[in-house]
């Protein structure tokens, strides 16, 4: 298993998962730029390490490290989410409107997990990167051009070849699942 412990930066580790309402929409792939926009001004306003993440088609999934006693994922997201419903405002996406207006794109809620030591990093890591693989969309997290892979391959780590399966506490055991906010 591949080790990213010099990867982490100090302050509360997260990984999330945001949706779109649609799962059959191709928004955040077809507008990606506009997503990772959108990412770059919430970081502006409010400071946070993008450790990793992976772009789907209607989904994404990222590892966020927040600065020391700072713990408000919440406003970072929503900042996000409405950044990005505006730039498609913009673009001139009918029936769309910023959330809380009406035509929502986001599912309300995100899933969230405190990340506790390494070994569950690398493992988070790791199944991020093979996101697109288990959901078909390539063949090999090195294939999937809307990821922190390519990054990680160029500072000399390298992903498995195949996806993994999601962590425990990502299953259908309610009891075991992270955080809806």
């Amino acid at each position: 298993m591949t080790h990213y412990r010099d990867n982490r930066v100090p302050g509360g580790t997260f990984f999330f998962t945001v949706r779109l309402l649609d799962r059959n929409s191709t928004l955040l792939t077809d507008y990606f730029s506009a997503f990772g926009e959108a990412m770059r001004q919430a970081r502006v306003r409010k400071p946070f390490h993008v450790d990793a993440w992976v772009v789907l088609p209607s989904h994404a999934h990222t590892i966020w490290t927040l600065p020391p006693g700072d713990h408000d994922c919440a406003m970072r997201w929503r900042a996000v989410k409405i950044a990005f419903s505006k730039a498609l405002n913009k673009a001139g996406l009918p029936g769309l409107r910023v959330a809380g207006s009406g035509d929502a794109i986001w599912e309300r809620h995100y899933r969230d997990h405190r990340i506790v030591d390494d070994d569950e990093y690398t493992a988070l890591v790791d199944y991020l990167h093979g996101n697109p693989v288990r959901h078909g969309l390539c063949q090999h997290p090195a294939d999937w051009q809307w990821s922190s892979v390519h990054r990680f391959t160029a500072s000399g780590f390298h992903p498995p070849e195949t996806a993994l399966p999601p962590p425990p506490w990502m299953r259908s055991d309610p009891v075991q699942q992270p955080m809806l906010r």
